[in-house]
């Protein structure tokens, strides 16, 4: 194997590991999907009354529940909360419509979610992560059995499997200092966006892996290393089309669209990025090294 993969791919190393410490010391800020609470997005006729004042007058009037203020594009405000009661949703709104009262202050979106429901959808949303990959690591056995004779099968999955999970610790990572340090929280959509990564990327690994095969079944007597080379560059172009369509439509989504979806698009260009690279510089050469491995065994 060409030693710029080797490169890449302890790059790709130290970012998993970067990520995983991430992880461990800040955690995921998980939002009202997964913990429970309500969240309340209204929009102003004119500009945002000061958020650090609308703080101070929705806690004293609502000294039980805490209050995450966020804007959003010129005239939104996005409120999360512990839990509110119908009447604890009025009392918001009077606060804010009392506060603004030159302002006409419109509700676009409630959504509460109790503690038990939250708990269940985690619960729930990391087996889903799991069936995928179990359900990946099926499918790939069934396609490319045909080589099991002169390619490992358990190479084939280890590799595809270690590159899914980097394409997707990597944007957990990057999501937990941003949770950390400017509060993005976890939401149902951001799962929504995993297991999309999951589905589009591992078509890249396939693709490759197809490649290989075909290599190999037309009696290529090249190293392995070689062959899986000559396959990388010969489906590149399509590979890195694909993600550009896929990244490029993302960032619009990120930069134009509301704040519901905006972190679905930055988890989908992240993951999708990372699954173009790590089909490359990840699945690629651990598909050389673990089967050079396992045939000196």
């Amino acid at each position: 194997m060409k030693k710029f993969y080797t490169i890449m791919f302890f790059v790709s190393l130290a970012l998993f590991a970067a990520s995983v410490i991430a992880l461990l010391v800040y955690g995921l800020n998980f939002g009202v999907d997964f913990k429970g609470g309500s969240i309340l997005e209204v929009e102003f006729s004119q500009d945002l009354p000061s958020i650090p004042e609308v703080q101070v007058l929705l806690t004293n009037a609502l000294p039980s529940h805490e209050f995450t203020l966020n804007s959003v594009g010129d005239n939104g405000l996005v409120i999360r909360s512990s839990e509110l009661s119908e009447e604890a949703h009025q009392a918001v709104l009077n606060v804010l419509r009392n506060k603004s009262s030159d302002l006409t202050v419109e509700e676009k979106r409630f959504n509460s979610v109790g503690p038990a429901i939250g708990k269940e959808l985690r619960t729930k949303s990391f087996i889903a992560i799991g069936l995928v990959l179990v359900s990946i690591a099926v499918y790939m056995t069934f396609v490319f059995r045909k080589l099991s004779r002169t390619l490992s099968l358990l190479a084939m999955n280890v590799s595809t499997l270690v590159a899914l999970l980097h394409d997707i610790i990597i944007p957990m990572g990057v999501f937990a200092v941003l949770g950390h340090y400017y509060n993005v929280q976890i939401s149902g959509v951001f799962v929504a966006a995993v297991l999309t990564v999951l589905g589009y990327t591992v078509s890249d690994k396939v693709v490759i892996f197809d490649r290989v095969r075909e290599n190999i079944l037309r009696g290529s007597k090249d190293d392995l290393g070689n062959i899986v080379h000559k396959s990388v560059m010969q489906t590149l172009v399509r590979s890195i089309n694909n993600t550009l369509t896929v990244v490029l439509s993302s960032a619009a989504i990120y930069l134009f669209g509301g704040e519901s979806i905006k972190y679905f698009a930055l988890a989908l260009m992240l993951g999708i990025f990372l699954g173009a690279y790590s089909s490359i510089f990840v699945s690629s050469p651990l598909l050389v090294w673990w089967s050079k491995w396992l045939k000196k065994a």
